[in-house]
């Protein structure tokens, strides 16, 4: 299944926004969590201990992951301070990344 475009924005408009929500984090936080995030990937919080993971910018054009982003902008929609969340067990996202590389 492919992300299904927001009335409010177009989908590219919708990756942008994720794409600069997760670029920003760190500013907000006080503190430059970029350090270790090689350029090309972002960082995601998954599961009920917001287990931190790191994925490469390709993942944003698989339907497989853009399935993801629009639960997560479901459930948390964009105006939540944490960080871009997966909501999803640990294991199951871990599955899907090894299978999307």
């Amino acid at each position: 299944m492919a992300l299904r475009k927001s009335a409010k924005l177009p989908q590219t408009a919708l990756l942008k926004q994720i794409l600069k929500r997760c670029s920003s984090l760190g500013k907000k936080q006080g503190y430059d969590d970029r350090l270790d995030v090689p350029k090309g990937h972002f960082v995601v919080y998954v599961g009920e201990n917001r287990s931190r993971y790191i994925v490469p910018i390709s993942f944003l054009s698989r339907p497989e992951f853009q399935t993801l982003l629009h639960q997560a902008e479901e459930e948390f929609g964009f105006d939540h301070e944490k960080g871009l969340t997966i909501p999803c067990e640990e294991d199951v996202f871990e599955s899907l990344t090894s299978m999307l590389r």
